[in-house]
């Protein structure tokens, strides 16, 4: 089974990855958090959080949160020893390069348009891609 992380602040967008997931009968594990700092808490097991073990195998990341956003939660998981090799993709209704460009310099593995449908995503090459990820 696989684990992902979903970091994302909208509930509805929450349940629309599942339904993506279950459509494909990708077996896997979701594991959510708010923002950035609750997803850090996750990781790491701090704050009281007990850490997600394994890892996850793939993180989904939405850029605009509250507290601690998608481009500060990246920049602090690939600055950490321990969780900067995992595959990040973002997932967002940002279309401006701006926030493309600084998610891909901080080595996104994919940047995916909400809502995540694997079938429909106007980024389907990078939809894709994390569902080969997912089934290998």
């Amino acid at each position: 089974m696989r684990s992902v992380l979903l970091v994302e602040d909208d509930i509805f967008d929450t349940m629309t990855a599942e339904k993506s997931f279950l459509k494909f009968n990708v077996a896997h594990q979701l594991h959510t958090a708010f923002n950035g700092e609750e997803a850090l808490d996750l990781l790491l097991g701090r704050n009281g959080v007990e850490p997600l073990r394994p890892l996850p195998e793939v993180i989904l990341l939405d850029l605009n949160m509250p507290r601690m956003n998608g481009i500060e939660f990246l920049t602090e998981l690939r600055a950490n020893i321990d969780l900067h090799h995992i595959p990040v993709f973002i997932t967002t209704t940002s279309s401006m390069d701006v926030d493309r460009l600084e998610a891909e310099k901080l080595g996104v593995s994919g940047y995916i348009l909400k809502p995540l449908d694997f079938e429909t995503s106007p980024d389907l090459a990078d939809s894709l891609s994390l569902l080969e990820k997912l089934l290998n």
